[in-house]
This record gives C-alpha cells, sequence and structure tokens, in this order.
C-alpha cells in the first residue's frame, strides 16, 4: 500500500494554508491600521520593520523615517510597536511637559533577565523613587568619609597624569588609560578606594564589563532584547552573558560582604556603606526596596552608567581637539590664566573659564554618544500631537535629533564652540542640548559625569601639548560607522610635556 498522499489532497492542504496566511495578513493589517498609532512605514506580520531598517545605523534610518512621517512615528520590531520622538521641541513635550505619563522605564528583557526589575535602571513606579532618591542624595552629598567627590576625581586626574607620562612621547591609543581612570572614580564612589591600574582584580572587573556590553552591542543582543523568550534557548555568543554576570555578581557582592564586616556607622566610607546603613534603618519595613538584589542592580548602573559613557566623551574630546588644535591651545590660554601651574584644576575654576566651558559642552553635543536614548514607555494610554499611544507601549526619545537641531544649533552637524557662546564671549546655556536626556529619567550621575570631563580634560591640557600622528585635517571626527552612531573611532597621539 502506498504511503504517498494523494495530489488532490496535497493541492488542498497548500491553497487551504496560503488561504488562512492571507486572512491572518489581511486581518492583522486591518487591525493595525484601525490602532491609531503615530504613523510609520508599512509593518510585515511576525517581522514587522526589520527588512527595512538597518540594526547597525539605527539613528541614520529614524532621522529618514522622520522626514517622511514626521516627528511622531512608529516602527516595529517584530510584533512590537515603539515610537520614536524626534526633534527637541517633540521630547520636550514628551519628557518635561508631560513627564508623569512618559517618565516610565521601556522593558530592557535583556537586561531583565539578570536584574528583573531591580535598581535604579530598570525600576518603575515607588521603587524607582526610593532608589533614585537614595542615589541622588548620596552622590551630592558625598562629602561625608575624608574626601569629597571633586578631591577623588582630582586625586585620580593626576594618577592618570602620571601614566600618560609613561608614554614617554611616543604614540598609543588612549582609550584604556581613560578607561581606568573613569573606572577607578567609580570604585571610589562605590568601594571607597581606587586601584593601581595594573591591579588583577580591578583589570579583572574592567574586562567583565567590557565582555558583557560586547554581547549587549552585538545583534544578538539586540534581538535578545525584542525575542528573549526564544533567544534566551537558542545557541550563541550570547549565552555568555549570562555567565559573565554571574561573575560581576560575585566580585560586586564579596565587596558588600567586607563592607558588612567593616561598617562604622559613624564613619560612612562609600556609597556600600550608606546603603548597608538605609538597609538596617528599614530592617522592619515590609515594603522596603533595601535588599541585597537592588544592591547589586544599583552597583551594576553605576559601573555601566558611569564608567563607559565617560570614557568614550573623554575619547571624543581627545580626538576633536587634536582634530582643532587651535581650541586646545585656548583651553590652554585659559588654563593659564584661571590656573596656571602651580595647583590641580578644581570645579570652582569652571565658572571663570568660558571657553572651555563652551568647548566641553559643544564635545558632547557633537559626540551625541546616546543617540537613541534608553527606552522608556507610557505609564497610561495617551494622546500625543494628535496620535494615540496605547498604554506600555516603548518610546524612544532620540537624544541626537536634539543636539542636532538645526533650529537650535546652527550647521549642527559641525564642530562648534560658539553654539555656546554670546557675542560677548560669556558662556550660553542651549536648551536642546540634553546629552543626558531630560525630565524625571534623566541620568543620576549627570553633575558626576560633567565633573569628571572637566577635571580630567583640564588636567591632560594643563600638562601637555596634544600631538597627532596625522595631519588634522585628514582626522574624521566622526562616530564609527556601524556601530548606531555613538562609538569614537579608533585613534593615537603623542603628548609632549608643556
Amino acid at each position: 500500500m502506498s504511503s504517498r498522499m494523494d495530489p488532490g489532497v496535497t493541492g488542498t492542504l497548500v491553497i487551504a494554508f496560503f488561504i488562512t496566511c492571507l486572512i491572518y495578513v489581511l486581518i492583522w493589517r486591518s487591525h493595525y491600521r484601525k490602532s491609531q498609532m503615530p504613523p510609520g512605514p508599512t509593518p510585515l506580520p511576525l517581522i514587522g520593520n526589520l527588512l527595512q531598517l538597518n540594526l547597525e545605523e539605527l539613528p541614520e534610518n529614524f532621522t529618514q523615517l522622520a522626514q517622511t512621517h514626521g516627528n511622531v512615528f512608529t516602527i516595529h520590531f517584530l510584533n512590537t510597536p515603539v515610537v520614536i520622538l524626534f526633534g527637541y521641541d517633540t521630547i520636550k513635550e514628551a519628557l518635561m511637559d508631560n513627564g508623569d505619563v512618559f517618565s516610565y522605564r521601556g522593558k530592557f528583557p535583556a537586561m531583565e533577565l539578570v536584574f528583573k526589575d531591580n535598581g535604579i535602571l530598570l525600576s518603575n513606579g515607588e521603587k524607582w523613587k526610593q532608589l533614585r532618591r537614595f542615589g541622588l542624595t548620596t552622590l551630592r552629598n558625598f562629602g561625608m568619609g575624608k574626601r569629597s567627590m571633586e578631591e577623588r576625581i582630582q586625586e585620580e586626574a593626576q594618577c592618570l597624569i602620571g601614566e600618560l607620562k609613561k608614554k614617554n612621547g611616543l604614540p598609543f591609543d588612549p582609550t584604556h588609560s581613560l578607561n581606568l581612570a573613569v573606572a577607578n572614580v567609580i570604585c571610589s564612589v562605590v568601594f571607597g578606594q581606587r586601584f593601581e591600574y595594573g591591579d588583577e582584580g580591578f583589570l579583572r572587573l574592567l574586562q567583565m564589563m567590557t565582555d558583557i556590553l560586547d554581547v549587549l552591542n552585538s545583534n544578538m543582543g539586540l534581538m535578545l532584547n525584542f525575542l528573549p523568550n526564544v533567544f534566551r534557548h537558542l545557541p550563541g555568543h550570547h549565552q555568555k552573558m549570562f555567565t559573565f554576570f554571574s561573575n560581576l555578581q560575585g566580585f560586586f557582592m564579596e565587596k558588600v560582604k567586607e563592607h558588612k564586616e567593616t561598617l562604622e556607622e559613624s564613619f560612612p566610607r562609600d556609597l556600600i556603606d550608606c546603603y548597608l546603613m538605609q538597609m538596617k534603618r528599614e530592617k522592619d519595613n515590609p515594603t522596603t526596596e533595601f535588599n541585597d538584589e537592588n544592591l547589586f542592580a544599583i552597583i551594576s548602573n553605576l559601573f555601566f552608567g558611569g564608567t563607559e559613557t565617560t570614557t568614550m566623551t573623554l575619547r571624543h574630546s581627545l580626538r576633536i581637539l587634536l582634530k582643532h588644535p587651535d581650541v586646545a591651545r585656548k583651553i590652554q590660554e585659559e588654563i593659564d590664566l584661571v590656573v596656571g601651574q602651580g595647583r590641580c584644576p578644581s570645579i570652582e575654576d569652571r565658572s571663570k573659564m568660558p571657553y572651555t566651558e563652551a568647548v566641553l559642552n559643544e564635545i558632547q553635543r557633537f559626540a551625541d554618544i546616546a543617540p537613541l536614548n534608553l527606552p522608556h514607555s507610557v505609564s497610561h494610554t495617551v494622546t500625543f500631537q494628535g496620535h494615540r499611544i496605547p498604554q506600555g507601549t516603548m518610546i524612544f526619545p532620540m537624544l541626537s535629533s536634539a543636539l542636532k537641531d538645526p533650529k537650535y544649533f546652527k550647521n549642527p552637524q559641525k564642530f562648534d564652540p560658539g553654539n555656546f557662546l554670546d557675542d560677548n564671549g560669556h558662556f550660553k546655556k542651549n536648551e536642546a542640548s540634553i546629552p543626558f536626556s531630560a525630565g524625571k529619567r534623566i541620568c543620576p550621575g549627570e553633575g558626576l559625569a560633567r565633573m569628571e570631563i572637566f577635571l580630567f580634560v583640564t588636567s591632560i591640557l594643563q600638562t601637555f601639548n596634544l600631538n597627532s600622528i596625522m595631519d588634522p585635517a585628514d582626522i574624521d571626527i566622526t562616530p564609527q560607522s556601524g556601530r548606531n552612531g555613538s562609538f569614537c573611532r579608533t585613534y593615537e597621539l603623542y603628548l609632549t610635556a608643556r
């Protein structure tokens, strides 16, 4: 007896399959059109707009889509609708004028697989309010103990200068040295100590962070965010992330254990001490959010949020100054006038150095290291600029579109410190310059980052002249292609003593 299926039956099944698919597509498209979501490119069932997007150049994609669909538009990552906010006025209306609605954190599944909804970065509601208040208060009042925040950064700046002197005027890539210094500032804040640059434990910590970021910035890491239940079980390099995070947790919690054994409540040394004291105060509170899980998440938030971004900004800073040696010389003239060579630069000097302040603000605007921002979501269904956005919809306020907004910046694609100087050469703020985001979800480490950038850059220029191994005219200061517009190109420089 033949096991072959009757050709007529086979044909019927094929026809039924295609009719079912057609009906599904028609129903899906009808539902999509009736959703009243902001306009955007028409998505396909299941895969959304993936075929229309370059996952390695999303900022450029979104800029082009805004020209077609307006400043509020929808794209679909697979079946997930995402609303893009484009231009400073649109972002301001959402994050500042309607902050209560747009201040919720959007889903970040790759991180939620590790942290759940713990920490400042991923949490919402009362948990977020408590933990953010603690973080802001601790960072703002970090005059406890022997040294203020400024003194810790000044000390690290001088250690960095010592490290750079060891280069003996030879060409080198500054990335590693800058990363060591910036990470050590966070170590001082969190652990109450800095590490020697050759310390094995310190270098192991930085390598673990680098490994995790490499996974998250890969295409597989991106897909893990949009299909976590599928990609969590698929083989691939992204699976190593969970091992990396487990090792990182072991490192951090060993430091917490040491702090618990040596804590002196009358003399808190760092953020961990402050957190442990808060845990003790709330030990009888059944709704407290101060526990070990949130502590691990907060420490991780500070290291990932405060190391990579500041290091990247400093890398851009030196590269841009190599491209514009006249700008570097003007900063040095201001340093010589205000600070001199007899002491370290201080934060008090910043108000007396308007050109330096303008340059550093312009570097942050031009470098544009977080073009897409972190995802937000709406706390409830809202009508925004005539469009209905359902509760829980993921929102990306595109910071790049504010930092490069032609309404607020003349020649926004060009590096120009004049964007932050008035006609008399005084520093002037520009409301559209929001490299740390805006509204209630603005980066809690903004003050620390600005302090680091000022003290590190001025300390370097106080001590050294920057020299390029190539003609400044040939230096490309645009971001590295294929990395979503945020990564500085690799380069080398050499330093000569002033």
